[in-house]
């Protein structure tokens, strides 16, 4: 397998290219039979036929990066097919607005082409995807894997890793305290290691054992190493400095994001009104509570705002205190349960961007009760707050609603010190991706400890194992 991890780029460099070259070339031969000698473009106007063609096949390539829909290996099949079908279809309907503002056409006129080219688009994505998936299978086996940890308990790190089992196989995992030369000679029996949170020194004696045997190394990352990400080099003495700057968002960037926030809040407010009315209706209709659901919340440099939702539990349901939802909480109802799992419950929240308390993208708002709670335990949790909360954000599209605390901080963080404009759109366009996908918006699991969870006295398993010990 190590001679072939040298080939596994451009296989799939090739894969991604056959895949783009088919799409563009069914758009191709639907424009030369269906448009081309219509006055889209202007008759005679022969090189605009292959800028319209080179154009599809642009924004084909941008949306499959964005969504993921090159990432056979990397993705579960079931997400690689739906990256690449939403990509087909959002492509394929921007193409024909652009078409019917050009040519003038009443909507819905020479959409039978698109829609015929639409089908078959996506036939061709489903061969394509399970046909490479199936290649990639065959070629790349799942990653035979060593785990070394320490102190704490990898269980949970362990049940995340394992449910890629497509990808990624834990043979053994071995305890620090085995010692050194132990651990190295384990090392050498497997093509990868996981370095779980382990300490800063044990992580870099390893680090560097993988480094010098070729070994493919995962690590996971702590506080200060995201804080590094987006250091400069400093390259003024013969000893290299690694600068990082700790400032905030510069005033171009501040004046960008608000004017996005204003520009795409009043698109969203006005596309999403009809929803927003069918919902407030639903709500009404079940329970004649309360439509919206306001929340103090937490924003930038800690300031309180009060968040503005559409109410998605029964009403007084936290008479007996402040806990994040539940898996089957029986809190819900049966419209909050719905709109929860699209996220349409937050679609109120455009009024909070639009005053200022939000922006579009930036770390989950947080309740300031809990958010004092993680603090007791993560005394860095407030590094997240140094930008607005956000109605989406990274931890948003990468994590899940039941992430860990200390997992959703750093996700903030990444965004945070990588911030860019390109990465607030990128992250707006995944967003939209993500609410078809539930297990983003799953519940805390029972065994799931947070600072909520303790104060309603719940423990994990390795808690209640802990406690008898002791």
């Amino acid at each position: 397998m190590g001679k072939r991890e040298h080939y596994k780029r451009v296989i799939m460099f090739l894969a991604s290219v056959l895949i783009l070259a088919l799409e563009t070339a069914i758009f191709a031969a639907v424009w030369f039979k269906c448009f081309a000698k219509t006055d889209v473009i202007g008759r005679g106007f022969v090189r605009g036929n292959y800028v319209i063609i080179g154009q599809y096949a642009l924004m084909l390539y941008l949306f499959f990066r964005i969504y993921g829909g090159f990432k056979v290996g990397y993705l579960r099949v079931f997400e690689v097919l739906f990256s690449q079908i939403l990509s087909v279809i959002c492509v394929n309907i921007i193409t024909y607005l652009q078409m019917a503002l050009i040519g003038r056409w009443k909507f819905g006129t020479n959409a039978v082409p698109f829609i015929y080219m639409t089908a078959i688009d996506l036939v061709i994505v489903v061969i394509w995807v399970v046909g490479m998936r199936w290649v990639y299978a065959r070629i790349y086996p799942p990653r035979k894997m060593l785990l070394i940890y320490g102190d704490k308990n990898p269980h949970d790190l362990i049940r995340k890793i394992s449910s890629r089992e497509d990808k990624y196989n834990i043979c053994e995992k071995v305890h620090l305290s085995r010692g050194e030369d132990y651990i190295q000679k384990k090392i050498d029996e497997y093509p990868a290691v996981i370095l779980a949170d382990i300490p800063a020194h044990e992580r870099n004696v390893y680090l560097k054992y993988c480094f010098e045997k070729d070994i493919r190394c995962y690590s996971i990352p702590k506080i200060s190493d995201i804080l590094l990400r987006n250091a400069d080099d400093i390259h003024l003495f013969d000893t290299t400095l690694l600068l990082s700057r700790n400032r905030r968002l510069t005033a171009e960037q501040l004046f960008v994001k608000r004017a996005m926030d204003i520009v795409f809040s009043l698109l969203g407010l006005v596309l999403a009104s009809p929803f927003m009315l069918i919902i407030a209706v639903l709500i009404k209709a079940y329970d004649g509570g309360p439509v919206f659901y306001k929340q103090p919340r937490l924003t930038k440099d800690g300031k309180v705002f009060y968040i503005l939702k559409f109410r998605s539990m029964k009403v007084e349901s936290e008479t007996q205190g402040a806990r994040l939802a539940c898996k089957e909480d029986d809190r819900i109802t049966p419209v909050g349960r719905v709109i929860r799992n699209i996220h349409f419950d937050e679609l109120p929240q455009i009024f909070n961007i639009l005053k200022g308390d939000m922006s579009l993208v930036g770390p989950r708002p947080e309740r300031p009760e809990i958010a004092a709670q993680y603090r007791r335990e993560i005394p860095e949790f407030d590094y997240r707050l140094k930008v607005k909360a956000g109605l989406t954000g990274y931890a948003q599209v990468y994590g899940k609603y039941n992430t860990t605390p200390y997992d959703k901080l750093k996700l903030d963080l990444t965004y945070i010190e990588t911030y860019s404009v390109i990465l607030d759109i990128k992250l707006l366009m995944l967003t939209f991706k993500i609410l078809f996908q539930k297990e983003n918006t799953e519940g805390v699991e029972p065994w799931q400890v947070t600072a909520a969870t303790k104060e309603n006295g719940r423990e994990s398993p390795e808690e209640k194992e802990n406690s008898a010990a002791k």
